[in-house]
């Protein structure tokens, strides 16, 4: 581990950063756009499910690309594409056109973190890989707690315009991108060894210009194989059956209950409960600030407790606490926004995990696909979840949306639980075989 590590974790991680920034403006716009538009708590979900079928979409074509050409090539597209359409999305004077930009910025927003993961996953080594890669991670929710705070100010003053115009800043970070090497591991896996060994190489290169030293290699015995394009079929074949499985349920669980909340919880506060907008998005600065910490927690625990215990038990801990919301705390904004931060302690740290396991159970020639299979039944969750909660706020009640949020959350943590393997202080090459 060296500071090379540590400027590809900033730079890759810089654009991860905008993504949960980007990701969830819409939520904060959402009380505006509602007023602007005329749109009912249904209609409104569908303005923000759009965002979620764009990521799934774009989570299985960014895994296709990233094992076809390279990691970084995709995610430098997917950042350019979804900072160009949050402009757009600024300057939409009609819902179909906004609903048209969200739609394709969603595409970008599925395809960059999931293959980035990929990226920093396959730099990194088997010890404390998960701590290096999810304090990596953590810059997301931070994106997600920044978009929040910079929306309180913004949209009230200035307008949601505004707050989609930021979202052109991560084109920034192209220059700096450009200059990362490809990860060796791809390029090895694609039968490329010259250009693998010429980017480790260069890796090396700046880890003793900075005065590290490099251990001595410790060889390992793998079978030699002919570069091949993993296929879809493959994840659902032999030992990885069962994997694949419990990723696709435990990601759509766990994205259900995340974003069915947080990306209705100001429109919830102000139409509900009456609060001002000011109020609401305050609220959800605490929600997100919460959740941040959460991160933080499952990144230092991780390594110790094991991937299975931290995941499982903080999904059940959040049905727990989604179920007493359902019994207690619907009866005010203040409570709902009191119950629902403690579950976002424990359901920001699953979404985040979530991302370093699914990097860690597959092959190299094939890890972005599962990663973005994974990615993609998430933002399923994504889509079903506020489309949920749009329907439930103009049909039925906060209970019944609490409890339906709690029953998810529980059959997530009883399945990760129950099937997942563990896969702490073990080399990608051990996991996949």
């Amino acid at each position: 581990m060296s500071r090379w590590h540590v400027k590809a974790r900033v730079a890759v991680g810089a654009v991860t950063f905008f993504d949960g920034f980007d990701q969830l403006m819409i939520a904060y716009a959402m009380p505006k756009l509602a007023a602007k538009w005329h749109l009912t708590s249904t209609a409104g979900s569908w303005v923000i499910a759009a965002g979620g079928i764009g990521m799934l979409i774009g989570s299985l074509l960014g895994g296709r690309f990233a094992d076809r050409i390279g990691r970084l090539p995709v995610v430098i597209g997917a950042m350019v594409l979804y900072s160009v359409m949050s402009l757009g999305m600024a300057f939409s004077d009609t819902l179909p056109l906004f609903v048209l930009f969200r739609f394709v910025q969603g595409i970008g927003l599925g395809a960059e973190v999931p293959v980035a993961t990929c990226y920093i996953g396959e730099v990194s080594k088997a010890h404390h890989r998960g701590r290096f890669v999810l304090l990596y991670e953590t810059i997301f929710p931070v994106g997600l707690l920044l978009s929040s705070v910079v929306s309180s100010w913004v949209v009230p003053h200035l307008g949601y315009r505004w707050l989609f115009a930021v979202g052109l800043i991560p084109i920034v970070l192209l220059p700096v991108l450009l200059r990362l090497p490809e990860s060796p591991r791809w390029l090895a896996s694609r039968g490329r060894l010259t250009d693998a060994d010429a980017a480790l190489t260069r890796i090396e290169g700046e880890i003793v210009a900075a005065g590290g030293v490099l251990p001595e290699p410790r060889p390992m015995t793998v079978a030699a194989a002919a570069p091949q394009t993993a296929r879809l079929a493959e994840l659902f074949q032999g030992v990885y059956l069962r994997r694949t499985l419990v990723i696709g349920f435990t990601w759509l669980t766990t994205f259900f209950a995340n974003y069915g909340l947080t990306s209705w919880l100001p429109t919830l506060y102000t139409k509900t409960f009456k609060v001002s907008l000011n109020t609401a998005l305050h609220y959800s600065i605490v929600t997100t600030a919460v959740g941040v910490v959460g991160c933080v927690l499952v990144a230092l625990l991780i390594d110790g407790i094991g991937r299975r215990v931290c995941i499982s038990v903080a999904l059940l801990v959040a049905s727990a606490l989604l179920f007493l919301t359902a019994a207690t705390g619907t009866g005010s904004a203040f409570r709902v926004m009191l119950w629902c931060s403690a579950s976002s302690l424990f359901v920001f740290s699953v979404t985040l995990a979530l991302y370093l396991y699914t990097t860690e159970v597959y092959p190299t020639r094939m890890r972005a696909l599962g990663v973005s299979f994974g990615g993609a039944c998430g933002r399923l969750g994504m889509v079903i979840g506020p489309v949920t909660v749009g329907w439930l706020l103009d049909h039925g009640t906060l209970r019944t949306l609490f409890l339906i949020f709690g029953a998810v959350a529980l059959a997530g943590g009883l399945a990760f639980g129950g099937f997942a393997t563990e896969t702490k202080e073990k080399t990608l090459e051990e996991i996949a075989s």
